[in-house]
Parts: C-alpha cells; sequence; structure tokens
C-alpha cells in the first residue's frame, strides 16, 4: 500500500489545456507574466474560439496519453465572436456525458470560464486540476490506434 501512495506522489499529470485565444489564453499568458505559482502540467493548445473546439480533439488528447483534458474559454456575453461560448457550452456538456458512456471519468475533463484578467483564476484551476488528477492516478483508458 505504501508502494501506491509513493507512486501516486511521485506521479506527475500531463494535461492538455485547450484555450480560447481571446480570454483564456490570456489569462493564462497573464498568471505566467504575473509569476502567479501555478504547475507546469498543461500543455496548451490555442483555438481562436472555445465555439470551435471539436470534441475529435478532446478525445484525441486521451487517446495521446494525457490524462486529463481542460478546455477554457470566454465568459458567457463576451465572447469576440458572439456566441461561441454558448456553441462551446452546449457541445461540451454533452461531451461530458459521452466520455463517461466511453468509461473516462468525469473528473478527467473540465470545462470553465476564465477571462483575459483572471490570471489568479487560471493558476488556481489549474492547481486544482492537477491535484485532483493525481488523487485518480495515470490514465489507461483509450489506446492510440492511429
Amino acid at each position: 500500500m505504501s508502494d501506491e501512495l509513493t507512486e501516486k506522489k511521485e506521479f506527475e499529470p500531463r494535461i492538455l489545456g485547450i484555450l480560447c485565444n481571446w480570454c483564456s489564453y490570456a489569462g493564462a499568458d497573464l498568471a505566467g507574466s504575473a509569476r502567479m505559482h501555478h504547475p507546469p502540467n498543461v500543455r496548451i493548445v490555442r483555438v481562436p474560439c472555445s465555439g470551435r473546439v471539436d470534441p475529435m480533439l478532446v478525445l484525441k488528447g486521451f487517446q495521446r496519453g494525457f490524462d486529463g483534458v481542460l478546455v477554457s474559454g470566454c465568459h458567457p456575453g463576451d465572447c469576440h465572436y458572439a456566441k461561441g461560448n454558448y456553441y462551446a457550452r452546449r457541445r461540451l456538456t454533452l461531451l461530458k456525458k459521452f466520455l463517461v458512456a466511453m468509461g473516462i471519468p468525469e473528473e478527467r475533463f473540465r470545462f470553465q470560464w476564465v477571462s483575459a484578467s483572471e490570471g489568479n483564476r487560471w493558476a488556481e484551476s489549474v492547481k486544482e486540476m492537477v491535484e485532483q488528477i493525481k488523487e485518480l492516478g495515470p490514465f489507461e483508458g483509450v489506446a492510440d490506434r492511429g
């Protein structure tokens, strides 16, 4: 049992971050430039809008060995493209149910709003997700077949 605890403490999750260019990416950049402490576990893919996030991109992240996926966009009403984040919310809510049906625990996928001025919110969300994924351990559910 102690070996399992040691293994979980040594485990550093890999998280795929899919961020809206206009708000969330800028919020993550603010967290970095303001030197807000947060784990370096997130690999970021910048998209023009959270409304452009294809659910296959999320699935591909799990196939490629990421332990979790975090999608982040502008707050409702603040989308650079007017309604993109509303489309994202609808699509990603359904995706979360689909992931669970595929056997991917819902704690491994997160969708949240982060504006350009919320570097602290970005840093906190990364900390929370890393801690949550560390508790779950490495993800071994979907093999890459492509």
